[in-house]
This record gives C-alpha cells, sequence and structure tokens, in this order.
C-alpha cells in the first residue's frame, strides 16, 4: 500500500506512538487509564439510569447532568479504546479520514461540554437569584432549545477544522507522537504553512471557550453578590453547597484543558512531551470520570435513588 495517496497528498495512514520514551511504562500506564475509564461509563451510565427512571429529578438541573453525562461518555470513548489499543496490541495505524473523524469529535464534545457548563451556571444563577420565576423560566421547551443551540455551534465552529486540515498536503513523516489525534499534532505534519489552523485554533479558544468562561464568572459574581445579601448565614451556606459541585467540574474541565491548550501551541519548547500527553489524557478522562462521583456525592437526591436502585438490584440477586 502507498503511504501517501499522490493526487491528493495525502498519508493513507498515521502512526500513533503512544507516549514517546515512556514506552516500558505502557502497560504499566494503561492499568489507571482502563480503570478510569470503565468507572467513567459505570459512572456517567447510572447517572444517566437513575435521572431517567425518576420523574421526579425531570428538572432543568438534572436534565443538564444527563446532557453533560452524555458528553463525558462520547469524550472518553472518542480517545480511550484507542490508546489502549495503541499500548495493548501495539495497533498504531490509524487512517487519514479516521484521524480527521477523531479529531472533530474531540473538539465537538469539548465545545459542547463548555456550552452545557455554562447552561448549568445559568441554572445555578436562577436557582439562587430568581427561585421564584425558576420553574416558569426554564421550561423543557428552553432546555431543548439550549441543546440545539449548543450542537448547532458545536458543528459550525468544529467542522472547519476537519476542512483546514484536509486542505493540507501531507508528504513528510506520517508519526504522531501522542496517544490520540488532535487538531495541531496532526497539522505539525504537513508540508505547507499552518499559519491559518493556529489563527482559526485562538479564534475558537477566544470566541467560543473563553467567551464561555467569561459568562460562567459573570454568573457566580451575581450569585455569590445575592447569596452575600442573604441574612441567614445557614442560607447563605446552602446557597454555596448547591454550586459547589458545578464549580468543582468547571474547575476539572477548563484547567486541564488551558494549559493542554497553551503547551501545544507555545510551551512545548519548553514542556516535555511526556508532561505534555500525560495531561492531554488526563484532561479527557478525569473530568468524564470525576463528575458522575462529585454529583453523586453533593446531590442528595442522586445519592439517595443510587442507594435505593442498588439495594433492589442486591435483594432481587
Amino acid at each position: 500500500m502507498n503511504m501517501i495517496n499522490s493526487s491528493t497528498f495525502h498519508l493513507d495512514y498515521f502512526l500513533l506512538m503512544g507516549i514517546p520514551g515512556l514506552e516500558e511504562l505502557h502497560p504499566l500506564l494503561s492499568i489507571p487509564f482502563c480503570i478510569m475509564y470503565i468507572m467513567d461509563l459505570l459512572g456517567n451510565s447510572l447517572l444517566i439510569l437513575v435521572i431517567g427512571r425518576n420523574k421526579t429529578l425531570h428538572q432543568p438541573m438534572y436534565l443538564f447532568l444527563v446532557m453533560l453525562a452524555t458528553c463525558d461518555v462520547l469524550l472518553s470513548s472518542t480517545t480511550v479504546p484507542k490508546t489502549l489499543c495503541v499500548i495493548w496490541f501495539n495497533a498504531h495505524e490509524i487512517s487519514f479520514n479516521g484521524c480527521i473523524v477523531q479529531t472533530f469529535f474531540i473538539h465537538f464534545n469539548f465545545v459542547t461540554e463548555s456550552a452545557i457548563l455554562v447552561s448549568m451556571a445559568y441554572d445555578r444563577y436562577y436557582t439562587i437569584c430568581h427561585p421564584l420565576t425558576y420553574t416558569s423560566t426554564l421550561t423543557g421547551s428552553l432546555i431543548r432549545k439550549i441543546l440545539i443551540f449548543a450542537l448547532l455551534r458545536s458543528v459550525f465552529t468544529v467542522t472547519p477544522f476537519a476542512f483546514l486540515l484536509y486542505r493540507l498536503p501531507y508528504e513528510g513523516s506520517n508519526v504522531i507522537e501522542h496517544t490520540y489525534c488532535e487538531h495541531m499534532s496532526m497539522a505539525r505534519l504537513a508540508t505547507a504553512d499552518i499559519l491559518v489552523n493556529v489563527v482559526y485554533g485562538l479564534i475558537i479558544a477566544a470566541c467560543a471557550t473563553g467567551v464561555d468562561m467569561i459568562l460562567i464568572i459573570f454568573s457566580y459574581i451575581v450569585i455569590i453578590r445575592a447569596v452575600l445579601r442573604l441574612r441567614s448565614s445557614k442560607a447563605r451556606l446552602k446557597a454555596f453547597n448547591t454550586c459547589v459541585s458545578h464549580v468543582c467540574v468547571i474547575i476539572l474541565f477548563y484547567i486541564p484543558a488551558f494549559f493542554s491548550f497553551i503547551i501545544h501551541r507555545v510551551g512545548h519548547k519548553y514542556i516535555s512531551i511526556q508532561f505534555h500527553i500525560l495531561l492531554a489524557n488526563l484532561y479527557v478522562i478525569v473530568p468524564p470520570m470525576m463528575n458522575p462521583i462529585i454529583y453523586g456525592v453533593k446531590t442528595r437526591e442522586i445519592r439517595v435513588r443510587v442507594v435505593a436502585m442498588l439495594s433492589m438490584s442486591r435483594r432481587l440477586a
């Protein structure tokens, strides 16, 4: 098989090399990767099942949780299975189109999850600042519109990545020093100027994710101001407690992604590639694993129903 398609100057396939320099540790590293992925699938599936089966939980906050859990499963499932195949079976090869598809879905899920976190901040804002109009404002119809908007925004912002990668010629190396395909790792193999790719990536980071972070920060500034006006310390503590889970999820989601983004563009000269790849892997698997745990521990309604479901399963067994 020819490695290069002469008509389009596209490689037939790329080779994902895993974590260069840590090949001897690959089997060891695969153990936590596999455990975390299984926990991710079980935790998020259980969360979706519990909320789906209990009509009393069909409220805005829990519906956003279902969206978040679905996005988490898709994000980790886009990368981790291929990573484990690279480590366990030396299945380094991935087709050119397969690499673009994987890149698309990684960024698609990231942008979608970012929009969901903004929606959850909006939900917390209305819960605390406008409790009397909460149910009449955040209706099922509005939630569907929010979901459709989040999906359409992701499609329109991420699809150009695929076209920008596809237009580039790839006549050199086909080795990607990573465990999965992503925009910049693929673009750097092109034998042409990638300035447009770099600029577009920065624009999306600023206009999509950056705007989302600003909206979340603004929401919490308003929330904190409203909570501090409450006279009762018990009421203030209760109000803050309703936001703890969401804040933890935001930190887990944005901080690793931010550092991975910065390292990929300006920090790769100063930070080892091993650290960067490990961070990139943790950012697609740790938040999806931790999110159901955080909400399961901090949200009494979910915790009670999970315990009840597990108890019923044991009795039936």
